[in-house]
């Protein structure tokens, strides 16, 4: 038992600091899914986009992972071949996405710039800019997505009978200070130096620097391994692809990742139209609006570390998945149906950003055994980024035909604006949905005794 005493992720020091190395490139990810979510206004102004428009370039970023299933396939990649080449290949596909989507925002494309006639070549009632964009989306969720999944196993790997949920916390709010410094970050570039694809090539500039640190961690990675006498192919520990059928078969497992997809359908489609929601139901500008959105990640940021140190100790992790999709319905039912002040929900949306998340994460590591957690979070991502790459289309559709007079003509003259109602009622439901699978869970776990109301830390 001396032996473990000297690897390196006993050391605090050491395995914080890994920490950190991984959440840089969280950041960077999270920056860049959100660049746009202030832009929408602008970018229908710039591109001619409908919201409907906008809605499919957002729901690009999920096709790769919705019909090509290639989280679930990430997430068997990294079981079979760790967590350095994965990440390493993954997060280089986040790069030239960012990349493909900045350069489809630039003068130089829209003026006939290399791709432009290839993109004017088919699908011709959809805009060169829209499909050169959405190809750029689509090539960065498919890396980032996996990458998360990377990132989540790295810090199970370092954390595990440790820190582990204030860890994953942690994780979780730095990634979430990416989309808090999108909200604010692209719309004031935009005025400062007046081109929408200077905030987009920022969010890519922050992509190649986050490769840079996920490289510096691979070598934290492989000294650890090298420590443990650990091989990635090690045939007595080898993931199989016949452990998925174990894994969909988990009842506990299919609940957290129902709740998963109805919780974040409900969340981060949301967070693409809230600013231009506030600016047109209580008539906010671009920078104001997007600065209230941003409340929402930066109450993640604070609570999220708090909530996990709290699963940690004390558990009631599948009470706490309860909780905030109550939480998250009342939010929703408020912005729908009420005028009261969006600070009020915004925060409260903040607080169930915070609490689900900080209990789902660990409590996965529970109900699913190490050598399978790369393919069952890879899971758990994919049938997340069904409603991720589904709702962003649905409110846009929604919106079109809830208000079939308003173009976005009228919007930039100020003679008529949107109005949400239809599409927020229909998050709630999502959010109702929500509620009944944590009680599902909760209920299974008093059957299976994963132990999901127990801290996390051991004794």
């Amino acid at each position: 038992m001396t032996e473990m005493k000297k690897l390196m992720s006993d050391s605090i020091v050491v395995r914080w600091s890994v920490l950190i190395l991984v959440s840089i490139t969280m950041y960077a990810n999270y920056y860049f899914y959100d660049a746009f979510s202030p832009l929408k206004s602008i970018m229908q102004e710039k591109l001619l986009w409908t919201s409907g428009d906008y809605g499919f370039f957002q729901s690009a970023y999920s096709i790769s992972n919705v019909f090509l299933f290639m989280a679930v396939i990430g997430g068997v990649i990294l079981d079979k071949l760790g967590i350095r080449i994965t990440g390493f290949m993954f997060t280089v596909f986040m790069v030239i996405g960012s990349a493909l989507t900045a350069y489809g925002s630039t003068d130089m494309f829209l003026s006939g710039g290399p791709g432009y006639h290839l993109m004017s070549s088919f699908m011709t009632s959809y805009s060169p800019s829209l499909k050169m964009m959405s190809l750029g989306f689509l090539f960065f969720g498919l890396g980032a997505e996996t990458s998360v999944v990377v990132f989540t196993k790295a810090i199970v790997k370092w954390f595990k009978g440790k820190e582990l949920a204030l860890a994953l916390g942690i994780n979780l709010s730095i990634g979430r200070l990416g989309t808090f410094s999108a909200l604010n970050i692209s719309p004031w570039l935009v005025n400062l130096k007046g081109d929408m694809s200077v905030a987009v090539w920022f969010g890519t500039l922050l992509l190649l620097v986050g490769l840079l640190t996920f490289i510096a961690y691979m070598f934290f990675d492989l000294k650890l391994d090298k420590q443990a006498k650990i091989d990635v192919m090690d045939e007595t520990d080898e993931f199989h692809i016949s452990d998925l059928g174990k894994i969909i078969t988990n009842r506990s497992f299919l609940y957290i990742a129902l709740l998963c997809v109805t919780f974040y359908s409900a969340v981060f489609p949301f967070i693409k139209y809230a600013p231009d929601l506030l600016s047109n139901k209580f008539g906010m500008n671009v920078s104001t609006a997007g600065w209230i959105v941003s409340m929402v990640p930066m109450g993640t940021i604070i609570m999220t570390p708090l909530f996990g140190a709290f699963t940690d100790r004390i558990g009631k992790s599948a009470s706490l998945m309860i909780y905030g999709s109550l939480l998250l319905v009342t939010v929703h039912l408020m912005f729908a149906l009420t005028r009261i002040n969006p600070y009020i929900p915004m925060v409260l949306l903040g607080v169930a950003f915070s609490l689900i998340p900080a209990a789902m994460w660990p409590s996965v590591t529970k109900i699913v055994e190490e050598k399978r957690l790369g393919s069952a979070y890879g899971l758990m991502f994919s049938i997340q980024n069904v409603g991720l790459w589904a709702f962003p289309m649905l409110i846009g559709k929604v919106l079109d035909i809830s208000n079939p007079l308003v173009t976005p003509e009228a919007i930039k003259d100020g003679s008529m604006v949107y109005d949400y109602t239809n599409p927020i009622l229909m998050l709630a439901f999502m959010g109702v949905l929500g509620v009944v699978f944590a009680l599902l869970l909760k209920r299974d776990d008093k059957v299976s005794g994963f132990g999901l109301e127990l801290p996390n830390m051991k004794k």
